[in-house]
Order: C-alpha cells, then sequence, then structure tokens
C-alpha cells in the first residue's frame, strides 16, 4: 500500500512536479524538441492591453470626413516589442459577418471593400489607432470595432458613427405593403437614401415621426413608430413607442420601408409654368435648367436641413407628387411641419422640384 502510494505522488520518470509559481501568462508545450515527454514552458511577462474608444457616438454628414478616435495602452507601461497590429472592421445591424474596413502594421495600411481611398489610420499621438474616413456615404453610418492585437493580446472596443438625417416612411406606386426586403433596399437606394437603422427610426420617432404602416429596417425587423396611440396602430392600451413585428422572412414577406437620407451636396428649386406640367415636362423643364427631378430622399433632407417651405405640389423622380412644409399654415396640410404627399397621379399637371449638384 505505501508502495502505491508513493507511486501516485511520483512523476513519471521520477520525482514530484509541481509548475512553480508564476504572476503572468505562459504557453505549455507538452513535448519538448527531444520528445522525451518533458515540459517545455515558455514565460511571458505580458501586461494587460487596454482598448479605449469614446462611449458617445460620433456625428457627421454625408460627405464630410470624419475621426473615429481609439486609443490604446498597458495596465503596466511598457513597451511594445513587436509591431502592433491594428485592424477597423464595420459591425452589420443584423449581426452577419463584420465587414473588414483597414488593416495595419507598422506603417503598412490596407483598405478594403468601398473603404478603399477613403479610409486611413491617423496616429498624431503615441498609441493612437484613430480610423479616418473621407467623404462619408450613407451606408458608412453604423458601429464600427477598433481591435489592437500585440502578440498574444487582442483587445477591441466598439465607436459608433452617426450620420445627421432623416428618415422618411416609403411605399411605392404599387401601394401598401408591397415591398420584399431586396425591394426594399433598392427602392430607398433609388430615392438618394438607404435602409434606416433602429437607432435612427428611434431618433425619428423622439423628434416626432408618427407613422402606422409597418416598414422595413436595416437588421430585417419590421416596426413603425407611434406618438399618439389609437385603436388601429396597435391598440389604444399602449404606450407610444416603436411597435415591432420582429424579423420576417426577407423574400416573402412584404411591407413598407423606412428609408434614411442626410445632407445634400446641391439645391433644390422648384420650377412652375402657367396651368403646371406632366412629369414628362417636368423632367424636360429640369432639364433645360441643367437639373435632374428631385428624388424623395432629396426633397426630405431639404424640408429637414434647408428649412424647404413651398406650398406648391411638384412632381419628384418616382412619379409621386409632394411637397414641403416647415412652417405649417392654413390651406397648407395639417398643423405640424412635414412633407405633405398627393401620391402618384396618373393624370394632373404640377410644377416640378428639380436637384442640381454643386
Amino acid at each position: 500500500l505505501l508502495l502505491l502510494l508513493g507511486a501516485t505522488l511520483l512523476r513519471p520518470g521520477g520525482g514530484s512536479y509541481q509548475h512553480p509559481f508564476y504572476n503572468g501568462f505562459y504557453y505549455n508545450h507538452v513535448m519538448n524538441d527531444k520528445g522525451d515527454g518533458h515540459e517545455n514552458v515558455v514565460y511571458f511577462s505580458v501586461a494587460k492591453l487596454i482598448v479605449e474608444t469614446p462611449k458617445d457616438p460620433v456625428y457627421s454628414s454625408s460627405g464630410a470626413n470624419v475621426t473615429l478616435p481609439c486609443h490604446y495602452h498597458y495596465e503596466t507601461e511598457q513597451e511594445a516589442k513587436r509591431k502592433i497590429r491594428i485592424k477597423w472592421s464595420k459591425l452589420r445591424d443584423d449581426y452577419t459577418k463584420e465587414q473588414d474596413v483597414l488593416v495595419a502594421i507598422g506603417k503598412t495600411q490596407v483598405a478594403f471593400g468601398d473603404f478603399k481611398g477613403r479610409a486611413s489610420l491617423r496616429r498624431n499621438g503615441r498609441r493612437e489607432a484613430s480610423l479616418v474616413l473621407s467623404d462619408l456615404r450613407l451606408q458608412d453610418a453604423g458601429r464600427y470595432r477598433c481591435e489592437v492585437i500585440d502578440g498574444l493580446e487582442d483587445e477591441s472596443n466598439v465607436v459608433e458613427l452617426r450620420l445627421q438625417g432623416v428618415v422618411f416612411p416609403y411605399q411605392p406606386r404599387r401601394g401598401q405593403y408591397q415591398l420584399n426586403f431586396a425591394e426594399a433596399e433598392r427602392a430607398c437606394r433609388e430615392q438618394g437614401a438607404v435602409v434606416a437603422s433602429f437607432s435612427q427610426l428611434l431618433q425619428a420617432w423622439g423628434e416626432g415621426l408618427d407613422w402606422c404602416n409597418a416598414g422595413w429596417l436595416a437588421d430585417g425587423t419590421v416596426q413603425y413608430p407611434i406618438r399618439q396611440p389609437r385603436a388601429h396602430c396597435g391598440g389604444l392600451h399602449l404606450a407610444p413607442g416603436i411597435r415591432s413585428y420582429g424579423q420576417r422572412h426577407r423574400h416573402l414577406h412584404r411591407f413598407d420601408v423606412f428609408c434614411f437620407s442626410s445632407a445634400l451636396r446641391g439645391e433644390i428649386f422648384y420650377l412652375e409654368r402657367p396651368g403646371g406640367m406632366t412629369l414628362q415636362e417636368g423632367r424636360q423643364a429640369c432639364q433645360d435648367a441643367g437639373a435632374g427631378v428631385a428624388r424623395v430622399g432629396q426633397l426630405y433632407s431639404a424640408w429637414k436641413f434647408l428649412g424647404l417651405d413651398r406650398c406648391d405640389a411638384g412632381w419628384l423622380a418616382d412619379g409621386s407628387v409632394r411637397y414641403p412644409i416647415a412652417k405649417p399654415r392654413a390651406n397648407c396640410g395639417p398643423g405640424e411641419p412635414g412633407v405633405r404627399s398627393f401620391g402618384f397621379p396618373t393624370a394632373g399637371r404640377f410644377g416640378v422640384f428639380c436637384y442640381k449638384e454643386r
């Protein structure tokens, strides 16, 4: 019995074995180079890596340049012995695979996809890994991950980029609830916009958006914002808020869509003639003025950011007739600001809203 007890306390190969106390990290290679079964323990003295980004969102607008701040340091100050690897990626609203933005090692930087030529690192300060994005596009809004890799250490943090813009509900000429998700994306794109995110819809709701028709959002959910509860919009018993249908099938289910557009690079102006114009005549009038017929997103942006106020209805590029009211008054629709719609007239003569790039 004593012999058996002694055998269990001894390591095969002779003596007892115990890792020495070590307050840090180690790699444990079970087999060493000699192949004799003895462990080869390699020790690293590693201080904890900390990556910091702003807790509050960074705001910008379409066409502008922006810096997403990111800095890193060590809990115990030390100099990195290897070249630091920095990776920026964009998190998708629907939690699918992240979109690569930029990777940098030393002085070498590589940007990917739509970010080629627009993304770079700013390293004005020590241990800075901030991302600079130029010529912002509507689809650039969202959450970005700043990841710093130093040998075995890999830490990251997230910063949110928000574009100043306007959310508007959209349904096509065919009528209510006619769009699957792919068609909703195309409809917004054709109106100079992108499908809105939940955070963009929530902000629009906070600013007064009230709409009873359900619409697609960028994450594949279907929701709608209610400021004034009513029987046919979820019921009187529910508090104001964002009503949600949850995730819907992107191909089979059909709804309207909430689009998001940002500030304009050009200008919108109104043309009229005695007796009005058909849509085709309106297109020609804009072309003669060196412009094109304005899209719905452009009209909303001009109303939101430039205070466009016109009590005269005009054609838009999708064949709808609308007019923007910044200062409500008699004979100009409801008592709150907004873009009024006459729908898609099959006949009639109106003015036209034109858009010209600067």
